[in-house]
C-alpha cells in the first residue's frame, strides 16, 4: 500500500477510480453510433450478394392457365424484368398497372414469379387485373424465391443479357423508381455490346 491510499471501512483501498467504470459508458457509446447510422440507412436498399452473378438455376411450371413456365434459361438473351409477385400482397396490385404500361408499351419483357399462392388465386388474380408477364413460374412452395434472396414481394430484379441479376428492388415500384432508376439501366444495359 502507498501512502495516498488508506484503507476504509469495509476494508477497501480507497484510491482513483478503476477505468472500469469507463467501459459501460464506452460500450453504450458505441452502440448508439450504430444505431444512429442504423437509422439513416433506407431498408429497400438492401444489399444482394447475386449482383453481377448469374441468376440461380431454377425450372418452374406456368402459373394456372397460362402456357410457358419460367426458368434460368429463359432469362438469357435480352434485358428483361423478373417481377416476384402474389395474389395476396397488397403491394404487388399497386405496383400492377407499371407493369401493364411496360407490357403494354412493350418496354422490356417482364417475367413472373408467383410466390407461394394457391393456383387458382393467382390465375383469378392475374385474369383480373391484366397479365403482363410473358412468362410465368409458379413457386409454390418458395423454394426459387429464397435462391433469388427474395426478402418478401413484391421484389422486382434486372438481369442482363448474359442471365446476370444486375440490379435488385424490394417493395413496389414507384412511378419514380421506374422513371429513375429501373428504365435507365435497362437501356444503358441494352446498349452494351
Amino acid at each position: 500500500m502507498t501512502d495516498d491510499d488508506s484503507i476504509s471501512v469495509t476494508g477497501r483501498i480507497d484510491g482513483p477510480r478503476p477505468v472500469r467504470f469507463l467501459v459501460p459508458l464506452a460500450i453504450f457509446a458505441v452502440i448508439a453510433i450504430f444505431l444512429g447510422i442504423g437509422l439513416t440507412l433506407n431498408p429497400r436498399e438492401v444489399p444482394s450478394p447475386l449482383i453481377g452473378k448469374p441468376v440461380p438455376e431454377f425450372s418452374l411450371p406456368p402459373v394456372q392457365d397460362r402456357i410457358e413456365g419460367l426458368s434460368s434459361k429463359d432469362l438469357e438473351g435480352e434485358v428483361s424484368l423478373v417481377n416476384v409477385f402474389a395474389s395476396w400482397c397488397v403491394a404487388c396490385q399497386d405496383e400492377h398497372p407499371l407493369l401493364m404500361q411496360l407490357y403494354q408499351e412493350n418496354v422490356v419483357p417482364v417475367h413472373g414469379l408467383n410466390y407461394k399462392d394457391r393456383p387458382q388465386d393467382a390465375a383469378a388474380w392475374l385474369d383480373a387485373l391484366g397479365d403482363p408477364y410473358t412468362r410465368t413460374g409458379a413457386d409454390e412452395n418458395g423454394r426459387v424465391a429464397i435462391d433469388w434472396g427474395v426478402y418478401g414481394v413484391p421484389e422486382t430484379f434486372v438481369v442482363d443479357r448474359q442471365g446476370r441479376i444486375a440490379y435488385k428492388h424490394i417493395g413496389a415500384i414507384t412511378p419514380k423508381v421506374l422513371r429513375e432508376t429501373l428504365l435507365p439501366l435497362m437501356k444503358d444495359l441494352r446498349e452494351q455490346p
